[in-house]
């Protein structure tokens, strides 16, 4: 499932007992290293694979992290500065409010200000907002510099810091100003899950079970027979989770890097009702899985109006998603109207000619876009999830 490839060893991750998952895009290929208690030795993976990139010579890093996990900033600065880095680090606040083109802008200034050139890296530190903001950060400054992902949260261990999309926030839709830009390689620490808010962690766990909904059975009913070591973070059952999410979301990556045959939106399964919750409720209101695993029941729910599937998916999902604690309703949806769901799902980037298409489930372990679907319908989902449990 993961295994050492040669852009690996190159890049100097000896521990056997890292695991390792390839994102095969050739020049612009990197590796995702899942290991533990790493973290101090941070700085020699990022100068490893800098170098391998773009050869050997004196390097800069700007760490850009928030204000929840500056403690594991300030050790990524450390052995950055071990490894003979010369580095600065912006502190940005937690939230979705940070990743906007305001923040941007100061951030550019930082950059400017350290006479940032092409050899300067931007180290994410922090979860999938951090990720996202730094990332387009280094996609735009000087036409693009190094990029190197240190994820803290679940979500982004397994969503956000795999594929290249980066981006930050407009007003009437998430995530809408961005790029594709690769890291030049993902450090995931496993220990840093520890100290994560049960809120937080519960979040990365929709974007877990819908890697089983979209493209594995068999990991799908492997989430159901260990719901148990999932609540508790056993360290074993985290490291399988987090390998075999990535390893499904890369080749999907590996497919199709820019979206352009169609199958890395299955990646978005429940995204188009999330985002729109997510833009509607406030961004911060609901965290980014909780609107996913909403999502996704809003979205099974069509595809069994539909009758691409049997009630039995949308039972086995809810069941998973409830047993790890995460919503399946919108905390207050009498406060939002079909005409405010459909006009936001309109904006969404799966929408071609004001047409929505949606990503819906045939099986487990399978879905399908799906356009033309009468407006109608999903009027009638949105109204089945107001009423009163």
């Amino acid at each position: 499932m993961c295994r050492l490839s040669p852009l690996s060893l190159r890049c100097n991750v000896p521990d056997p007992s890292d695991q390792i998952v390839p994102v095969l895009l050739g020049e612009r290929s990197y590796d995702i290293v899942i290991a533990s208690g790493r973290l101090a030795q941070a700085g020699n993976i990022v100068r490893a694979c800098l170098e391998k990139r773009f050869g050997a010579g004196r390097s800069s890093a700007l760490i850009v992290t928030d204000q929840n996990v500056k403690a594991h900033a300030e050790t990524v600065q450390r052995s950055l500065q071990a490894a003979e880095f010369a580095t600065e680090m912006a502190v940005l606040p937690a939230g979705e409010n940070t990743k906007s083109l305001t923040v941007i802008s100061g951030l550019y200034d930082r950059m400017v200000a350290m006479k940032a050139d092409r050899r300067t890296a931007v180290i994410a530190v922090g979860g999938g907002v951090i990720g996202d903001a730094a990332g387009f950060l280094a996609a735009t400054y000087n036409r693009g510099v190094p990029f190197m992902q240190i994820p803290t949260t679940l979500l982004a261990d397994v969503d956000s810091s795999v594929g290249g999309k980066v981006g930050v926030n407009h007003p009437q839709a998430k995530n809408l100003i961005g790029a594709f830009y690769q890291p030049i390689g993902v450090l995931i620490e496993t220990d840093v899950l520890s100290t994560l808010p049960a809120r937080e962690y519960r979040s990365g766990l929709a974007e877990v079970i819908k890697y089983g909904v979209i493209l594995d059975a068999d990991f799908f009913e492997w989430l159901e027979r260990n719901t148990s070591g999932i609540n508790s973070r056993d360290a074993s059952v985290l490291r399988h989770i987090i390998a075999r999410s990535c390893q499904l979301k890369a080749d999907v990556v590996q497919e199709d890097e820019y979206e352009r045959t169609g199958l890395r939106a299955m990646l978005n399964y429940g995204h188009t009702f999330a985002h729109a919750f997510e833009a509607l409720c406030g961004y911060g209101e609901l965290l980014h899985g909780e609107a996913v695993s909403i999502g996704m029941h809003y979205a099974a729910h069509l595809a069994v109006r539909r009758r691409l599937v049997s009630a039995e998916l949308l039972t086995r999902q809810q069941r998973l998603i409830q047993a790890v604690g995460l919503p399946i309703r919108l905390p207050h949806p009498e406060t939002l109207s079909a005409d405010q769901i459909i006009g936001r799902m309109q904006l969404d980037k799966k929408t071609v000619g004001g047409q929505l298409r949606f990503i819906l489930p045939t099986r487990i372990g399978h879905v399908d876009t799906v356009r033309d679907i009468p407006e109608a319908d999903v009027r009638a989902v949105i109204a089945d999830m107001q009423q009163p449990v």
